[in-house]
């Protein structure tokens, strides 16, 4: 059997999330077009059974590496950069539609020699664009180059099997029906503040985190933490109008006949404050 662990990295909002749900077929970490969606690594697990013999590739999603103005920024920049220690396989994941820049110079300067530079959103780049960018990417001398869309799947199956095929034999780290090591509570909170992110205006999403406090199937009760006062009236909306979006798009990624109960606190500065990111796992 051949296994390993291959950590996707880069900017924000790149795609990383995406590219890692195309590869598995199956929603494991929450996406949003704000930046920092993602602030913990998530694990996703592919099995793949053929005569040639058994794989088993453990992906690991990480936070954008960015320019950190907070506690939360730095652990977020932490936790990435620690994701790229002792895998098999490292994919530097990079925008086509954006020029490469500074933060992907501080990314490439970070990761092994010997990594996958992976180019995603070609489905709305040009090819001319796409060319440019791979062009440009060639100064980082990376091992190969995977133009991919992690929203139509274009190219990742190339990119797939080239991780396959850099990973040793060893052993199977997680079962064959697991598709993910998370939690089923933080992923219920993560899914609320997925929709948080979707539906709150721009000033709000960097300062929420949810998590829940109470599991009593098919009772849940999710908190969601703010900074300020002025936060807690747009996250709660008119009437409780955004709280009730919010829940009924979460009923409906979960299974049926769940209740789950929203509610705001203020938790001043939580992202500034060490004990804070430590309760909310950060």
């Amino acid at each position: 059997m051949k296994s390993g662990f291959a950590t996707l990295v880069g900017r924000p909002n790149v795609g990383k999330s995406t590219l890692l749900n195309r590869i598995l077929g199956i929603k494991v970490s929450i996406v949003s077009d704000k930046p920092q969606t993602t602030r913990t690594q998530v694990r996703g697990v592919l099995n793949r059974r053929a005569p040639s013999g058994d794989v088993q590739v453990v992906f690991v999603d990480t936070p954008g590496i960015h320019k950190p103005r907070t506690l939360l920024g730095e652990r977020l920049n932490e936790t990435a950069a620690q994701s790229v220690e002792g895998v098999d396989v490292v994919c530097f994941v990079i925008d086509a539609t954006q020029p490469v820049g500074r933060g992907d110079e501080f990314v490439a300067g970070r990761i092994p020699p010997d990594s996958l530079l992976v180019l995603n959103k070609v489905d709305v780049a040009s090819r001319d664009t796409v060319l440019g960018q791979l062009t440009a990417a060639a100064k980082w001398d990376f091992a190969d180059y995977y133009p991919v869309s992690a929203k139509t799947g274009e190219g990742v199956e190339q990119l797939v099997d080239a991780i396959v095929g850099r990973l040793p034999e060893g052993p199977q780290f997680y079962p064959d029906d697991m598709v993910t090591d998370m939690p089923e509570a933080f992923w219920v909170a993560e899914l609320v503040r997925e929709q948080l992110l979707a539906v709150t205006r721009e000033e709000v999403p960097h300062s929420i985190a949810c998590r829940v406090t109470e599991w009593d199937w098919p009772r849940i009760r999710c908190e969601i933490l703010v900074e300020r006062d002025s936060q807690k009236g747009i996250v709660i909306g008119k009437g409780g109008a955004v709280l009730k979006e919010v829940g009924t798009r979460v009923r409906e990624q979960l299974a049926a006949g769940v209740f789950i109960e929203l509610f705001v606190k203020v938790d001043k500065d939580w992202q500034r404050r060490p004990k804070a990111l430590q309760r909310l796992g950060y």
